[in-house]
């Protein structure tokens, strides 16, 4: 996994990074230590394998979330150069960076926040201090799917304890706290959900949040002269899938296993 400029410190230093995993830290404590332990108990099998099989939700999800924060999204090679003698060869003209001083390839766009272009840019990620692009956009993904899988688990296990088990709050502040963690892992829940549910729309048509903005204009357009529009880069639901994820669905959720990633300056097109 390529290293990111300013390395892994130059993340964690981030305010919104140390409060993503504040609350990831939160959620677990009171999942396993409160919801859990009052509800199953932990001394017990059933409750012991709930706690293990959130435990491993929650270090799947803090690996993937350090592999998206720590790692380089995605860096122009310095050898890149414009092919002269088909300059749309990918279907798209190669463009010259201002700030950079040099041609960027197809997909890729300038981060104002890391103040560098970055292959197949996706977006800026406040919470993990880094852009989301050709090289971590797997991991990033994946991070996501374990926060929402976490997110259901500890709301369900919220819930039960709610409704299953009698409580006796000797503290009044403490059926607050009580209160207002379920309402977190509520709103937890629904945001984690609907961002896993948008980027599972766009890894299936192989297109970026910036190309999403993009081809609503251009869809519109076709629509309007009679045409059908297509996502120039949309292979196939299948085949798309695999470009991010890899050929082996075996190591699907494993955010270290990019071996299939090229220099990221070159896309199939569909012939469509």
């Amino acid at each position: 996994m390529a290293r990111r400029r300013g390395s892994a410190a130059a993340a964690a230093a981030s305010p919104a990074v140390v409060g993503a995993v504040s609350v990831l830290a939160l959620v677990y404590y009171s999942t396993v230590f409160v919801f859990l332990d009052h509800w199953l108990g932990l001394g017990n099998a059933a409750g012991a394998a709930h706690a293990a099989a959130f435990s491993l939700v929650v270090a799947a999800c803090f690996f993937s979330f350090f592999c998206a924060a720590a790692a380089d999204p995605g860096s122009v090679p310095a050898s890149f150069a414009p092919d002269a003698e088909d300059p749309q060869r990918q279907g798209l003209k190669s463009r010259y960076c201002d700030k950079c001083c040099m041609y960027k390839p197809s997909r890729t766009h300038h981060c104002k926040v890391c103040k560098r272009c970055v292959l197949k840019m996706d977006h800026h990620c406040v919470w993990i201090n880094n852009c989301v692009g050709y090289a971590n956009y797997k991991s990033f993904i994946i991070c996501v799917l374990n926060a929402t899988i976490g997110s259901l688990y500890s709301f369900v296990v919220f819930l039960f304890d709610l409704f299953q088990t009698e409580h006796e709050y000797d503290v009044p502040y403490v059926k607050v706290i009580h209160v207002l963690v379920g309402v977190l892992l509520f709103f937890l829940s629904l945001t984690i959900g609907s961002l896993l549910c948008w980027h599972i729309y766009l890894l299936c048509h192989n297109m970026t949040t910036i190309e999403y903005r993009e081809a609503t204009r251009a869809k519109w357009l076709a629509q309007k002269s009679g045409q059908k529009y297509r996502h120039r880069f949309d292979l196939g639901t299948r085949k798309n899938i695999q470009m991010i994820m890899g050929p082996n669905i075996l190591c699907w959720l494993c955010p270290t296993a990019t071996g299939h990633l090229k220099d990221g300056t070159e896309f199939q097109i569909t012939n469509n």
